[in-house]
């Protein structure tokens, strides 16, 4: 078992995943001779070939529009956006099509294919490259919204992303690309998808995020716990569809909650998980659910990316604040 970081992570899934299946082909931009944007494919081009790992035009709609191809005709296909800044010109083929084939054809085309792309702020990046916009594609019936952790969490996940029936969003945290190496074993390993990880338990109160927000939240569970705080940390991995039920039981068992995510405020998915916070644990809430996100703006340029960026701080402190109401 190796150390190593998520890139390698999710390189090793890839190369799994495309030896095991002759079916699995990644395409994207800069994905073949080059090996990606962050070189998450590197060395794939060389072991598989051309027709597996294609090297594809400056369109992401394209992109996205001959993966929907390829897994209608028996291939799986892993297509590259280079962050999810360039997303959106594909919006309309995952939304009108990748979503609706299954329903479409009354479930007799199934649509296997994963669109990775990174995401989100904290590597002071130009406009465009530090997007966390998950909201919008959880919010649409047919797709499935994954976002990894940890350099194991991410292999996994994307191992079962790979083989699910249906169409996958792949999230990458790009502050998490390179920031912590971990074992990660070679062969079969899979997490599956719509389960909440509890990362560390706590009876106090319950703080839920997911992706390059679990980092900042242990350290906050860690500050907190030098106060006397026992805080419990939920690491959602798989955005859509969630694992409601874990947070509403863990916030049954400590009866406040805090939400992080680096997405801006209005509509993030903070708001939801606030609701059904409320449905299903109501009378076990001792405060409100704080919501620690990023506000309702553009992410900045660089020199101001750090008042943007969600801090262990403000966790503590929303913490606090649920403690003392």
């Amino acid at each position: 078992m190796a150390a190593m970081n998520m890139v390698g992570a999710i390189n090793l899934a890839l190369r799994e995943e495309m030896e095991r299946d002759p079916a699995v082909v990644c395409l994207g931009e800069d994905v073949g001779v080059d090996g990606g944007v962050f070189r998450v494919t590197e060395g794939l081009f060389e072991r598989f070939g051309k027709e597996r790992v294609v090297d594809t035009p400056l369109a992401e709609s394209s992109i996205v529009g001959a993966a929907i191809g390829m897994a209608m005709n028996g291939l799986r296909p892993v297509a590259e956006i280079q962050f999810m800044g360039f997303i959106y010109p594909a919006y309309q083929q995952l939304v009108s099509h990748a979503a609706r084939m299954r329903n479409r054809t009354r479930g007799r085309i199934g649509l296997p294919m994963v669109v990775r792309t990174p995401y989100g702020a904290g590597v002071k990046a130009l406009e465009h490259h530090s997007e966390s916009t998950e909201a919008v594609f959880c919010h649409i019936p047919g797709l499935k919204v994954v976002a990894p952790a940890t350099p194991l969490e991410a292999k996994g996940l994307l191992a079962s992303s790979i083989r699910d029936p249906d169409p996958v969003i792949f999230l990458e945290p790009t502050r998490s690309y390179r920031m912590l190496k971990e074992e990660v074993p070679e062969g079969e390993y899979l997490v599956p998808l719509g389960q909440a990880r509890k990362v560390r338990e706590g009876k106090d109160l319950t703080i839920v995020g997911w992706g390059a927000m679990v980092p900042v939240m242990e350290k906050a569970a860690a500050q907190l716990a030098e106060e006397g705080v026992s805080a419990e940390v939920l690491d959602m991995r798989t955005l859509a569809p969630m694992d409601f039920a874990s947070i509403v039981s863990s916030v049954k068992r400590t009866g406040r909650c805090v939400v992080v995510h680096e997405a801006p405020k209005t509509c993030g998915l903070g708001a939801e998980i606030s609701a059904r916070v409320m449905e299903g644990a109501l009378l076990s809430l001792q405060s409100p659910v704080e919501r620690v996100t990023a506000p309702d703006i553009t992410v900045p340029l660089p020199k101001g990316e750090h008042y943007y960026y969600i801090t262990p701080e403000r966790v503590t402190r929303a913490a606090k604040r649920a403690m003392s109401f």
